[in-house]
Formats: structure tokens, C-alpha cells, sequence
């Protein structure tokens, strides 16, 4: 297990925030997505030689598990629904850092299927009865052996808490799927301490991210609290909000991610401004290697 994340402190919304540093778990293989998939790193499966996943092609979880499979010695195939031009012909990011890393991305919208057919419905029906010695993972690591790493992350923070001896603790982090927010908030309840989750909806909206949570758990009382956003965000859409927002916060010092950070720090602006000054730590989400692509888009359209 890598050692625990430092945390630093910014000042931002009139007050102090602190902020786990899981973007220094691992200079290959950090933050959300490193917790997540830290069960398969630290554990032993005898015989398998492949890892297979899907997601968008300049998806942090696309260059993660090409981490994880380089440290591990395995093949990763990592499927698609489409690939730009543009992604392929790309020197940075995530896409040509994974392609580095011996990653086989495969472009499901190049292969004779039938329409009706989804990416995660071929590789289900065409791909993994044909590979047995491979283990999927499901898109974005939703799935319950997340709950291995994110439980180390939940420790970590209750140490540190426990040593600040704060008497309460929000602990702030945006959510695609919400794996990270629920086994995270469920660990804190579990354990019965004074630390609260709470997160926003950067995929789908409130509806959907509880959707998620149900499918995950079905006891309510580990969900974490879903704060509001000010408008809709189409996720891996250009938001000039979003960008005002991601260079206020990096003025601080620390670079942050562009794709979820942002509508992190806009949900958390809201939630600091109606609830008043408390005590709050947000979780770095990684992935800044992603900024290599879409900072350029944003500079191009708002600078």
C-alpha cells in the first residue's frame, strides 16, 4: 500500500480548505482512480495475464489502469466507442501516455457489429468468454472492490482529523459514478465519527448519482449529502464558469484537473456560502495529465 497523502491547506470562498494530496499517491498512479483500483494492485491473481476495460479514450481511467497494468505485468485492452483524429494524432494526455504505457485501445465503432450493440454488451458477449485469463474492470472502477482503497483513503483522513482534533469534518469530492463518495461516507459511518461526505453530481444529476449509489448499496444511510449546482454540466463539455473557477483555485499553488475539480469547487463555493465557515477537506481527484488536452480547448475558446 502506497504511504499516506500529505494534506495542504489553501485559502479559498473567504476561508481555509484543506486538501488531501492524492495527486502525489503515485507519479503513474494517483488520485480517484488509484484508490479505486488499489485492490489489484496489492492483491495476487494467479493467472491472469490481461486486464480489460472500457470508458472514453482520454478517460483518467484509461491512463490509470495502463498504470496499473505496467506495475503488474499485464496486457491492458481497453475498449471504446469512438476515437478521434484528433485523440490519435495527440503526443500529450492521457490517450498517447497509455499507448506509452503498451496500452491496446481498441475502437469498437471501427468493427463490424450490429448497431444495437453497446461497448459494454460486446465485450460481455464477443470478448471476455474468449479470455480467460483476463479480469475486468467496469467502467470508471464502479465496482465493490473499490471499496479495498477508498477505505485506506476514509483511515487516513480519520487519523488526520483525529490528530487536528476538529470536531466535525466535511470531506468534499465531486462524483461521476459516486463509488468514491459511498464507500468513502459509508467508512466514516461505519466507524461512527464526526465526518461527513459530500459531493456533487458531475455525470447525470441528483437523481441519477442516487441511481448510483442504490446500485451500490441499497441502505440510504451511507449515502453521502448531494450539494446542488448552480446549472447543468455536460460532462466533458467546455464551461466557462468551470474555467474561471479551475484558474481561481490554482492560483493557490496547486494545479487541479479540469473535468471534475471545477464542478467540485462550484458545488462546494455554494455549500460554504449558505452553510457558513466549517471545517472542510477536499479529496484532489488527480488526473491532471488530462489538462494536457483540455487546457489547450479552453484557452482557445475563453482566453
Amino acid at each position: 500500500m502506497f504511504p499516506s497523502t500529505p494534506v495542504d491547506k489553501i485559502n479559498l470562498f473567504g476561508q481555509d480548505i484543506f486538501v488531501k494530496r492524492d495527486d502525489l499517491i503515485h507519479p503513474h498512479f494517483s488520485g480517484n482512480k488509484a484508490r479505486k483500483f488499489a485492490y489489484f494492485l496489492e492483491h495476487e491473481f494467479k493467472g491472469i495475464k490481461k486486464l480489460i476495460g472500457h470508458g472514453s479514450a482520454q478517460a483518467n481511467s484509461l491512463y490509470s489502469m495502463s498504470a496499473l497494468a505496467k506495475l503488474k505485468g499485464w496486457q491492458l485492452d481497453f475498449y471504446v466507442a469512438h476515437i478521434s483524429e484528433q485523440v490519435k494524432q495527440s503526443v500529450v494526455g492521457n490517450y498517447a501516455e497509455s499507448i506509452a504505457f503498451g496500452a491496446n485501445v481498441i475502437d469498437v465503432s471501427a468493427l463490424a457489429l450490429s448497431p444495437s450493440l453497446t461497448t459494454i454488451e460486446y465485450i460481455q458477449q464477443q470478448v471476455l468468454p474468449h479470455e480467460p485469463a483476463a479480469l475486468f474492470v467496469p467502467e470508471g472502477g464502479r465496482c465493490e472492490y473499490a471499496e479495498f482503497g477508498v477505505s485506506q483513503l476514509g483511515l487516513e483522513i480519520m487519523q488526520w482529523a483525529g490528530a487536528q482534533a476538529l470536531p466535525h469534518l466535511y470531506v468534499c469530492l465531486p462524483s461521476g459514478t459516486g463509488t468514491t463518495a459511498l464507500f468513502l461516507n459509508k467508512f466514516f459511518v461505519e466507524q461512527g465519527c464526526n465526518i461527513q461526505v459530500i459531493t456533487c453530481a458531475t455525470v447525470g444529476d441528483e437523481e441519477y448519482l442516487t441511481l448510483q449509489f442504490r446500485q451500490l448499496s441499497p441502505d440510504s444511510t451511507f449515502y453521502p449529502q448531494i450539494l446542488p449546482l448552480p446549472k447543468k454540466y455536460h460532462f466533458g463539455k467546455l464551461h466557462s464558469d468551470c474555467y474561471k473557477m479551475w484558474c481561481q483555485v490554482c492560483e493557490q499553488g496547486i494545479e487541479f484537473e479540469l473535468l471534475y475539480d471545477p464542478v467540485g469547487f462550484i458545488a462546494l463555493r455554494d455549500f460554504l456560502s449558505s452553510k457558513g465557515a466549517c471545517d472542510v477537506l477536499y479529496i484532489h481527484q488527480g488526473g491532471v495529465l488530462g489538462n494536457q488536452t483540455m487546457l489547450p480547448r479552453y484557452q482557445r475558446k475563453y482566453s
